[in-house]
């Protein structure tokens, strides 16, 4: 018995110097032992009670194309398959959410758990959410949606669907907040994601809740809500990416956003190959916008301008006064070539899935229309996807 003590004093001596040669100390070793035990627990208890998804976050199974071509065709309106919210089982290789100046994070849990805070209707609790969603630098991802939008089957499914599936998009469902413009989105929200806060329309008595017909009075309220919204989010001190919900991600759209821009958007069509020449007509679909002084004061002028000027989209103010208000407050602003950040306004690019990372149901006419449509270009990245052996 001694001398297998001293057998085995003698190995974990060993070791001992080993690790000491890789530049670890007892103190690096027991860092490690405590972080592998409480991912070990975290995985035990995230296992969902339902048989794991043999898929994962990687390619999409074929039934879940089915279920969307159904969606699409408003022959089914199924709650999200459990399958789509679960974890990825242990073994699969871990995610990271690269941002555009290289930050990694690492594989979120998208599941919701019990107990977890979230915006109630009586609470405004917006910058806590906000910091459970950050990024290391501060950024979060937001989508603005309202009940039609949101309902089963809708278009809120395909985009969450769109993130699960892309390549390397799943692990930005942590940083996304999911905006609600009415009590019916908020609840339908709580049962689909983690983080959910309620856009309440405080002092009128307009309806947001049904499909905004475009430049109609409550849409042209709802964009500037929108827009006052993300300037609240910048005065928190918070960077943020703007989507709507009628977007599928493909890839990330983040490592298409320079670092030194203060502000990037979409675009209906993309002309040259300059993108800070603003001679292109903006898309407020798809915005970036860097938590500073200089960009609040830009969002602070570009909302006052549209208070002078009823009638008019905050899409349509900014292209009057894009170039004066960046050059009167520093801002470097730039439009994101439609290659990356496509859609159906712009089709004489084709869908160049090499390139795309976003595609946006703009231009058209309906959520059904929208629905259908992009249900279909997310299956042709899929097959896509699947020619090329892209993998996460």
């Amino acid at each position: 018995m001694d001398a297998l003590a001293l057998q085995l004093g003698a190995e974990a001596s060993r070791r001992s110097g080993r690790m000491a040669a890789l530049g670890c100390s007892r103190r690096d070793l027991l860092g490690f032992f405590l972080g592998a035990a409480a991912t070990a627990a975290c995985v035990v208890l995230l296992q969902p009670a339902a048989p794991p998804c043999s898929y994962g976050y990687g390619l999409v199974a074929p039934e879940d194309y089915q279920e969307l071509e159904a969606m699409a065709n408003g022959t089914a309106h199924a709650a999200p398959s459990p399958c789509s919210l679960v974890t990825p089982a242990a073994g699969q290789h871990q995610e990271l959410a690269t941002l555009g100046n290289g930050t990694a994070h690492p594989e979120p849990c998208t599941t919701k758990p019990s107990g977890m805070a979230a915006a109630s209707p009586d609470d405004d609790n917006l910058p806590e959410l906000l910091r459970m969603a950050a990024m290391d630098d501060k950024t979060v991802i937001l989508t603005l949606t309202n009940e039609a939008f949101s309902a089963p089957g809708s278009l809120l499914d395909l985009f969450l669907h769109s993130f699960r599936a892309g390549v390397r998009t799943a692990p930005l469902l942590r940083h996304l907040v999911i905006v609600a413009a009415d009590a019916k989105a908020y609840e339908r929200c709580r049962r689909v994601h983690r983080l959910c806060y309620h856009l309440r329309a405080n002092g009128t008595a307009a309806d947001y809740s049904a499909e905004l017909p475009f430049m109609k009075r409550n849409y042209l309220d709802m964009m500037w809500r929108r827009n006052r919204f993300q300037a609240r989010v910048l005065a928190l001190g918070y960077s943020f990416v703007f989507t709507d919900v009628d977007i599928v991600w493909l890839r990330n759209p983040l490592l298409r956003v320079p670092v030194g821009a203060d502000l990037a958007m979409s675009c209906d069509k993309f002309y040259g190959d300059n993108p800070y020449d603003l001679d292109k007509k903006a898309n407020g679909g798809f915005v970036y916008a860097r938590a500073s002084a200089r960009t609040a004061a830009f969002y602070e002028a570009w909302y006052e301008a549209g208070r002078a000027r009823p009638g008019k989209n905050e899409q349509d103010v900014f292209d009057e006064l894009k170039r004066e208000l960046a050059a009167r407050h520093g801002v470097a602003a730039q439009f994101v070539d439609t290659a990356y950040l496509g859609g159906f306004c712009d089709r004489r690019k084709g869908r160049d899935f090499n390139k795309l990372c976003t595609y946006h149901g703009n231009c058209l006419v309906g959520m059904k229309t929208k629905l259908r449509k992009l249900t279909r270009v997310f299956a042709e990245w899929n097959k896509f996807r699947t020619k090329a052996k892209l993998t996460d």
